[in-house]
Order: C-alpha cells, then structure tokens, then sequence
C-alpha cells in the first residue's frame, strides 16, 4: 500500500492539472473575443513560409518544403525545395516526441514523418506558427496569440532542430499499414493547405499539435484514439499510442523509450553528414 500513494498523488495531481488546462483552453475559445487569424503577419523566418500543397492524379506536391540546417544558439541555414511524392511510395509513419523537461515529462511536442519506399522521409510538425522575436508560451496559446501551422520538412530539419537544442527524442515506429500511411499523409496534407488558405488560431489545449494528430490518426484508424492524459500533457503521449497498440513494438514503456531514444545519435549524424534519416535509425554512422 506505501509503495502505491505516491503514485496515486501523481495521478491525482495529474488530474487536477488536465481538469484546469481543459477549462482554460475551453473558456479561451469560448469566451475570447478579438482580431480573427490571419496569415499576414511578420512571421518568425523559420516559420516564414507556409508551403503550397497540390494533388496531381496518384501523387502530392510541395512547393516550400523546408530544408534548413540548425546550429546550437539558435541559427541556421535557411533552404527550401519542391518535391513530388508518388502516394504508392508512402510504407510508414513513424511518431516523433520531445519531452520539455527531464523530471517531469507532461509538457512536449509531438510530430509524424512518412518514409517512402526511395528512402526519403517527410516530417510533419504541427506548431504555434510564431512573429518575429516572439518566442512560445503556454499562456499565450491559450489567449490567440498564435495560429497554427503545419511545417512540412525534411527529417534533417525538424529531428535536427530539436537535437542541437539539447531536446531529448524519440521517433517510434507505428503499426499503420501502408495503406493507412498513405491515407494519413493525404489527410494530413490536406489540412495543412487548408489552414495556408483559412488560418486558424492555435490552442494549447484544444488546438495543438497532439490533439491535431489524433484527429488524423482517427480518419484512418481502425479504432479511435480516446482523449486521455497523453492528449492533454503530450510528453506522456507515447504511453497512450503504445497502450492503444499505435506502436510497432512489444518492448514494455520504458525499454521502448531506451530502444527509440534518436537524440544522441541524431547529434552525431548532423556531425557527420549524409545518411541521417538511416543514422538516427541505429544504422552505421
């Protein structure tokens, strides 16, 4: 029984948080009244660009994917590119998690990345899209001082800028099949040039970047994710894909976060150069 109350304290303490972060963000939207989102303002010029996607017969088209190399402190090399992805190369999805802190992982961000059959991978990261000088804050997620946007990336840009943050990473592989992947992406894509066309305002709560991709994984699932402790604190969001079987692993929680751990590796990839997407995959650096 001893060893069971500080367990319960956590659950209850967990409790009461989610129930005040679900009423913030409900009476924010509910009773927040103000300018309505837009899409021009002085962005921040990593979220600068909002990429254009098109639907051509069996495959998609971005023009604006981002390709930018970050440095620590903050810089980086800007670049963009155009690619077509052929929707019958789409095999997998693969989750992505950055917890915000080490001792208690309740904060975090949540990302997908689709690997296609050719070997490139296209990472998607749902974000509080950010002015220039602004930088993120929970509070002002919860008052319409973001919208939201889709940065659709190369996996070099959006692993690589949360591992020379100092990020702790992982990237897990899903059960999607192929043909769920490739459902996913479509929705995914889908939304993200809907909101480049009709912006709307980012949430902390209701309109971020788990809550997003639980709507998506729904479209396609076979069994709906529910709302729980992983939606509302998104670092613990790898305990509810596992428990719901969204992971492609039979490692028990902890050993699971060991075994797809990528930030390490993926610091030593960026060194090295060429091969990331393999590298941080366990393969030879």
């Amino acid at each position: 029984m001893a060893g069971g109350r500080p367990a319960g304290r956590r659950l209850r303490t967990l409790a009461l948080a989610g129930a005040a972060l679900l009423a913030a963000g409900l009476a924010s939207t509910l009773l927040f009244t103000g300018p309505a989102a837009s899409s021009e303002r002085d962005w921040a010029a990593d979220q600068a660009v909002a990429p254009r996607v098109s639907f051509l017969d069996d495959s998609v088209r971005i023009e604006g994917l981002r390709d930018f190399r970050h440095r620590p402190g903050g810089g980086f090399t800007p670049g963009y590119r155009d690619e077509s992805y052929p929707l019958a190369q789409v095999t997998r999805v693969w989750f992505g998690l950055a917890p915000f802190a080490h001792r208690w992982r309740g904060l975090g961000h949540t990302f997908l990345s689709f690997e296609m059959a050719d070997g490139r991978f296209l990472a998607v990261s749902v974000e509080a899209r950010r002015e220039e000088g602004e930088s993120y804050s929970l509070v002002r997620g919860l008052l319409r001082g973001f919208e939201i946007t889709y940065v659709l990336a190369t996996e070099e840009d959006v692993v690589g800028l949360r591992a020379v943050r100092g990020d702790t990473l992982y990237l897990y592989p899903s059960t999607a099949t192929p043909e769920q992947a490739r459902a996913l992406l479509v929705d995914v894509l889908r939304r993200a040039e809907a909101l480049r066309l009709s912006p709307e305002f980012y949430n902390t709560v209701l309109n971020n970047c788990a809550t997003n991709l639980r709507d998506h994984v729904n479209r396609v699932a076979s069994d709906p994710l529910p709302v729980g402790w992983g939606l509302i604190f998104p670092g613990y969001s790898d305990a509810l894909a596992l428990e719901h079987r969204l992971l492609d692993t039979n490692l028990p929680l902890e050993e699971a976060r060991a075994r797809f751990r990528v930030d390490e590796r993926a610091r030593r990839a960026l060194d090295r150069g060429g091969g990331f997407s393999t590298a941080i995959r366990g393969g030879a650096f």
